[in-house]
């Protein structure tokens, strides 16, 4: 029978968690409400809260132990935090640099910019189909460009240390293309010349990526004309032109993709038809907002995987250690919990009242573990190897309301767990083993 009670106990926990995980904030409030209803109305409640303020009012005297609570908690809400923040910052950047309004044209099958490849005849022939705006002189607003891979010596590093950039050939259009570029210290490179413009991101991780410095690329000397932000990930990257890029690294006439603006985003549809329908084209096309969203899913899912797993590793022990306290807490209270049962206390409040204590440590272990991780990384500045380019991606974690909601929710199920088992032994102990114990 014991056997079956635990049994019954645990699929109801793992029910609980279930729902738990999926709840919105709006639904914990409602719980919330109704949890106080119950305590303030029903006379049940009223013993639980009885009983649990005297719990509470004793914590001072177990300032230790309590403190193994709230310290284990708000590591494991911090660290997941901040993990979870890494993957929201890093999808973020990728979905800024797309819109609805903007598409990208790449050699069909291609999943990515470097993997594509577009013959010259092919660049002439895209910014011809439908839907394309165009510009005060009547011209198409198409960029062909080209993106190629390039090493850099990397900012207090090393002689030795260099990481991939990605440098992207372009020409007068891609301004036209993507108007949130802007310079903000030098000049635009001169077409023709050996001159690039260098992301804010780029600048801040490479070195040597001021306006005036010369650099080496490949077999050959820049100069760093200026420094662009975009709000997106193209500050991650160095531009230059299209033409003396390709003639630096042997790509001839050839371009990896087309970046076009659209008349609007509805006009999408006639011109991926019509570039499709073309028999001289292989290319597929889709809106950047698109693109950039799936370049951002598998970095994202890889980033999202980690942070629960080291979430999982650390609330264990978390639990473990709400376990224990809780228990010594309970063992403590023994004679007590017995005599409010003698007295008429049936299990139910102290089981809840166990719970409410052990859940008030997790409350205030969740509240410090997303405070600090939202002082600490909120805006920090990270980067790593982008999916699908072949140079690293400058972003900023971002610490949203949302994962500090995901980092309570977390802290509230260790410290349900935490109370739960001892709060149950409480209420199942026989009255008389209970007031013979110390």
């Amino acid at each position: 029978m014991a056997f079956l009670r635990n049994l019954l106990l645990l699929l109801v926990l793992i029910a609980a968690l279930a729902i738990w995980v999926m709840l919105p904030w709006p639904g914990a409030l409602l719980l919330a409400v109704l949890l106080a209803a119950w305590l303030v109305l029903t006379r049940r409640g009223r013993q639980a809260s009885s009983v649990a303020s005297v719990g509470v009012s004793t914590l001072r005297q177990r300032l230790g132990p309590s403190a193994v609570i709230v310290v284990g908690i708000a590591g494991v809400v911090g660290v997941l935090v901040a993990l979870l923040a890494m993957a929201e910052g890093y999808s973020e950047t990728l979905r800024k640099t797309g819109s609805a309004d903007t598409a990208i044209v790449m050699r069909g099958a291609s999943a990515s910019e470097v993997m594509s490849g577009l013959d010259h005849d092919s660049v002439t022939l895209i910014p011809q189909a439908p839907g394309i705006a165009r510009d005060a002189n009547g011209e198409p607003v198409a960029s062909p460009e080209l993106v190629v891979a390039a090493n850099l010596p990397l900012k207090n590093g090393g002689p030795d240390d260099e990481g991939s950039v990605q440098l992207r050939g372009v020409g007068d259009q891609a301004w036209a293309v993507r108007p949130q570029v802007k310079i903000v210290d030098g000049r635009r490179f001169q077409p023709g010349l050996r001159e690039l413009i260098v992301g804010r991101g780029a600048a801040k991780q490479f070195a040597g990526l001021v306006p005036g410095h010369e650099i080496r690329l490949g077999s050959q000397k820049w100069m760093v004309a200026g420094v662009f932000a975009s709000g997106d990930a193209m500050e991650s990257e160095v531009w230059g032109d299209a033409n003396v890029v390709a003639d630096t690294y042997g790509r001839g006439s050839s371009r990896t993709s087309v970046t076009v603006r659209l008349t609007d985003p509805k006009a999408f549809g006639a011109f991926k038809t019509a570039l499709e329908s073309n028999p001289q084209l292989k290319v597929d096309a889709s809106t950047t907002i698109d693109y950039f969203s799936k370049q951002s899913e598998g970095m994202t899912k890889v980033i999202r995987i980690m942070g629960i797993t080291v979430g999982v590793i650390m609330a264990i022990g978390a639990m473990f250690g709400a376990l224990n306290t809780m228990f010594a807490a309970v063992a403590a209270r023994a004679r007590e919990i017995a005599t409010l049962r003698a007295i008429g206390f049936s299990g139910l409040p102290v089981v809840v009242a166990v719970l409410l204590e052990t859940m008030l440590l997790a409350l205030i272990g969740g509240i410090v573990g997303g405070a600090l991780a939202w002082l600490i990384f909120n805006g920090y500045g990270a980067s790593t190897l982008a999916a699908g380019t072949v140079g690293q991606l400058s972003f900023e974690l971002r610490v949203t309301p949302e994962l500090l909601w995901t980092g309570l929710k977390w802290a509230l199920a260790i410290g349900f767990i935490g109370g739960l088992f001892p709060a149950v032994r409480a209420a199942r102990l026989p009255v008389t083993t209970a007031l013979r114990e110390l």
